[in-house]
């Protein structure tokens, strides 16, 4: 299965997606996170390991893309960046991390000032996911840059299903609003994760959420959760909320390739 988590910044994505990476590991299952935000400098710490190189460089780097694309321009929809289908064990070594059972590969980051706009990533982006073969059982969780951008670039195409972050702000609830009916147009089913909660803000939440039944998932404050995060510490402890969640994707999505 291919999941896309999205939300505003600072919502808890990069913090779901490791916690749920986690979860599925335990089970044995062969996970794989893309980190397709080009501006989040932690992911990989929160997995645990070193940042991998960019998946940008393997493919010549993002000179070499850009030129690619202004080359096929305008017929985009005819260009292959990737041009295989890739397998989660088929990563190439020095672009992939690894710990524990959970692979993590960084499409691109902006390392320097005026280095141009990140298009060439977002494509990327795109076609990797569209190209990765799961094997049956294989995960993959996308964790997407904050708003709605990645639905521009096609990046959530690709997924089988899309995991909304809300923390309680009036920002998450709008948000809901746009990603819901992007969602939609696209065709991808699309659920909502609670995060950061209590019992007064999840009530106002379920009542401003557009669709209170694609409700997943609910998740309280958790200090020992914020600590990690705070100190820049691996997130492997087991939350009961998380494995809940993994049942309730196994069940809606079932195995797919």
């Amino acid at each position: 299965m291919k999941i896309a988590i999205c939300g505003k910044g600072g919502s808890g994505k990069s913090t779901i997606a490791a916690l749920l990476a986690r979860e599925y590991a335990r089970r044995s299952r062969a996970v794989l996170v893309v980190d397709t935000d080009e501006s989040n400098l932690g992911l990989h710490r929160l997995l645990g390991v070193d940042a991998p190189l960019d998946l940008m460089g393997y493919f010549g780097g993002k000179r070499a893309m850009t030129e690619k694309i202004m080359a096929a321009m305008p017929a985009l929809s005819s260009l292959d960046l990737v041009g295989e289908t890739w397998t989660i064990d088929d990563l190439p070594p020095g672009h992939v991390a690894q710990r524990d059972g959970v692979r993590l590969v960084a499409i691109g980051k902006i390392h320097d000032a005026d280095e141009g706009c990140a298009c060439p990533m977002g494509m990327l982006a795109r076609q990797f996911l569209e190209h990765l073969d799961t094997g049956g059982d294989g995960v993959v969780i996308a964790d997407t840059e904050a708003g709605i951008e990645h639905f521009g670039r096609g990046v959530d195409q690709g997924a089988d299903a899309i995991l909304m972050i809300v923390d309680p702000s009036f920002e998450s609830l709008r948000l809901a609003e746009k990603v819901r009916d992007m969602a939609a147009r696209i065709g991808v089913p699309l659920y909502y994760i609670l995060n950061r909660i209590d019992l007064f803000s999840a009530a106002r939440l379920r009542k401003g959420l557009p669709d209170s039944s694609r409700i997943v998932c609910e998740i309280p404050q958790d200090p020992a959760i914020l600590a990690a995060g705070l100190d820049g510490r691996a997130l492997d402890m087991r939350h009961p909320e998380i494995a809940a969640l993994a049942d309730v994707l196994d069940g809606i999505l079932g195995v797919r390739s």
